[in-house]
């Protein structure tokens, strides 16, 4: 038995030697005082007992194996996974040309979009080809715009140029981001322009949603409206303008006053893709994903890859 053991021992060196550590079979030879076709038969016995597992992945393999993983994990219906390009602006356009892609082979009829680099990233990638004949027909906001000199954030504008180059109708919603007071949001929230956003959102049937950093820039007046409850909270990540931890708990303050879609319109709604931009860290697309609300994801695979090797 003790024989046995140091046997397989010997071939578990041998083994890693030349398959881990990249020895070639002639300097293993050296090193043990044996010759060269001895340490070939002992690598094809090590293969035989088990000591040696060896895995090919045919070409797309390893895209499948992660698809898979993320889909059972956290129950998504879609996953797109796009290679890390060699920098982050060609990322960007190749994870926003998926995420049209998606659209398109989901079928989407009545979308709303969210903010930030990512859905400007779609834009821009649609004033190169734009593709009026798809099935998208009308496309609102997902929250009001934001008051500084960042187009990306500025919601309406985005909703404008996607619908115009999706020949899609859009519908606007003249309303800022953030209200200054709970007497504000009120007033603002019960106009007929906020109630037909409102009804828009309860017809559409996929939100495309960008799932970004915290602490992140724009800041928004996370202070004002949080003081230190984000860092209390342990919060890593945003979703619109909802912050949320690694947990995946929204984080929820008395001094919120955000228009934006509220969590349990958007929970209804069918399809809910999370939007990962090239520099998504990896807990706030945990975070994301924990929150239960999306339903497909377009995402890197670096990122894919970093995430499910955090969890192992």
């Amino acid at each position: 038995m003790q024989d046995s053991q140091e046997r397989l021992r010997r071939l578990a060196h041998v083994a890693t030697r030349y398959y881990l550590e990249d020895w070639k079979q002639s300097d293993i030879a050296k090193e043990l005082g044996v010759s060269r076709p001895l340490v070939s038969r002992m690598l094809s016995e090590a293969r035989e007992l088990g000591v040696v597992e060896i895995t090919v992945h045919a070409p797309g393999q390893q895209r499948q194996d992660l698809t898979e993983q993320l889909c059972a994990r956290w129950s998504l219906r879609d996953v797109v996974l796009c290679p890390d390009e060699g920098d982050d602006g060609q990322t960007n356009q190749t994870l926003a040309l998926a995420a049209i892609g998606l659209l398109e082979r989901l079928r989407a009829r009545r979308v709303g979009i969210g903010w930030g680099h990512f859905i400007g990233q779609m834009v821009s990638v649609l004033e190169q080809e734009p593709r009026r004949h798809g099935p998208v027909q009308t496309i609102c906001p997902l929250l009001g715009s934001a008051g500084i000199p960042i187009r990306n954030y500025h919601s309406n504008e985005n909703v404008r140029l996607l619908a115009e180059r999706l020949g899609a109708e859009p519908y606007f919603l003249n309303l800022p981001a953030l209200a200054q007071s709970w007497e504000e949001r009120d007033l603002l929230c019960s106009t007929q322009l906020y109630g037909q956003t409102h009804l828009q959102w309860e017809q559409m049937d996929t939100a495309l949603v960008n799932i970004g950093n915290y602490p992140s820039t724009p800041d928004f007046a996370s202070v004002a409206r949080y003081g230190d409850l984000l860092h209390r909270s342990r919060a890593c990540g945003r979703l619109l303008n909802y912050y949320f931890n690694r947990e995946g708990e929204i984080i929820t303050s008395d001094r919120d006053f955000a228009i934006q879609i509220p969590r349990d319109v958007l929970s209804r709604c069918p399809r809910v893709i999370g939007l990962c931009s090239a520099n998504t860290s990896s807990a706030a697309l945990e975070g994301a994903l924990n929150t239960g609300l999306f339903t497909a994801l377009v995402v890197r695979e670096g990122l894919a890859e970093e995430l499910l090797h955090s969890r192992e």
